[in-house]
């Protein structure tokens, strides 16, 4: 193998999400969204800790970062295998979600915000 393939990029681990409150985070992520907390340690250098939060065998997760600038698009897609039914259940429980979007040939899908009014979508 040639150095050149060596020195290659071999996946996406984590995604930051800038959160005002990271206490709040992880209540809404873990006990709302349902995501398992992988780790949370203190961490000087970006005055907080280092959180992270991911579903259950999935290999990214998705670290609670303290940030000025929250309320953006993640671009983060969430997988749900009953969407409909996980916009049904996150709607009662008061979270900010948007329609449910169905379209022949796309799988049914739907955006929310965290308490920071940050984006993610979920799709099944």
């Amino acid at each position: 193998m040639t150095e050149h393939n060596q020195a290659r990029i071999t996946g996406i681990g984590t995604v930051a999400v800038p959160v005002s409150d990271q206490d709040l985070a992880v209540g809404f992520y873990v006990g709302v969204l349902g995501l398992t907390k992988r780790m949370d340690i203190p961490l000087e250098q970006i005055g907080g800790r280092w959180i992270t939060v991911a579903p259950d065998g999935a290999g990214t997760s998705i670290a609670l970062v303290p940030g000025e600038h929250t309320g953006i698009d993640t671009g983060i897609r969430l997988n749900a295998s009953d969407v409909p039914a996980v916009h049904a259940r996150l709607k009662e429980e008061g979270v900010d979600v948007d329609d449910l979007l169905r379209w022949p040939g796309v799988p049914p899908m739907f955006t929310l915000r965290d308490r920071d009014g940050n984006i993610l979508v979920v799709v099944e």
